[in-house]
């Protein structure tokens, strides 16, 4: 077969397709296992970040068993919780998508909780958040707490969006204001809103929104208030339990 006809084109660039294709497959799947890892490292990581924990993890030599370790020392117990507020068996709070849960109709959704029990004594209730910035998904970690009112820390992060500007949510300076801010107004359920221009000093119920950043701020106030809508029965239930 001469080598410059069509035909011989046709199969040698069709072999060099399958041969490459296959080789990708091959290592696709041989790094799974450490993607896999990967994801679930930092996913601890937003976790403990939301009660302030994990602060050495850059200067760890191992950062999954630094990681684990942290997690296994901090975090008490893992739940999940349907929008009655009652307990969900049979479901790993650690799995579950919320971004899947959410496009559920709201009797199906199950929520995880991470409770975290620091050294200081107090217990704090870890909620995960899931919503959309400018450019693409922004999510996050806010804890409670006991009172299920008062933040005690948040951890945010995105997936595109712009730097200097929306990317900021992901910045400790930003994360900061949200510690001490309550989420109810008179035993009524408010959230907390993200100002553009600055938010009142004074006011326990908003903080200042990202500069430039308008769409990613909104984007951000309504992931805190839809997702820790889906977890008021949760609360109610839980403030009454207390002694």
């Amino acid at each position: 077969m001469k080598k410059d006809s069509n035909l011989y084109i046709f199969m040698y660039s069709s072999i060099m397709v399958i041969i490459v294709a296959a080789l990708l497959s091959l290592a696709s799947t041989a790094l799974k296992p450490f993607q896999n890892k990967n994801v679930e490292t930092e996913k601890r990581l937003d976790i403990l970040k939301s009660v302030g924990r994990a602060a050495d993890v850059a200067s760890a030599n191992d950062k999954h068993q630094y990681v684990g370790n942290e997690f296994s020392k901090v975090i008490a117990q893992q739940l999940v919780v349907n929008r009655k507020g009652d307990a969900v068996e049979g479901v790993d709070p650690f799995t579950v998508d919320l971004k899947i849960e959410l496009a559920k109709p709201q009797a199906e959704q199950n929520l995880p909780v991470f409770v975290a029990n620091l050294a200081d004594g107090s217990t704090k209730y870890i909620l995960p958040l899931q919503g959309r910035g400018l450019w693409g998904p922004i999510w996050g970690y806010i804890s409670l707490n006991d009172d299920f009112n008062t933040v005690y820390g948040a951890s945010f992060a995105h997936k595109g969006e712009t730097p200097g500007l929306g990317a900021e949510i992901a910045t400790p300076d930003f994360q900061q204001q949200f510690k001490g801010k309550q989420i109810y107004k008179n035993s009524r359920f408010v959230s907390i809103s993200v100002v553009k221009g600055g938010a009142d000093s004074s006011n326990p119920h908003a903080v200042d929104a990202v500069s430039g950043g308008t769409i990613t701020s909104q984007g951000l106030e309504e992931m805190i208030k839809d997702c820790l809508m889906g977890y008021q029965e949760f609360f109610n239930k839980n403030k009454k339990a207390k002694p």
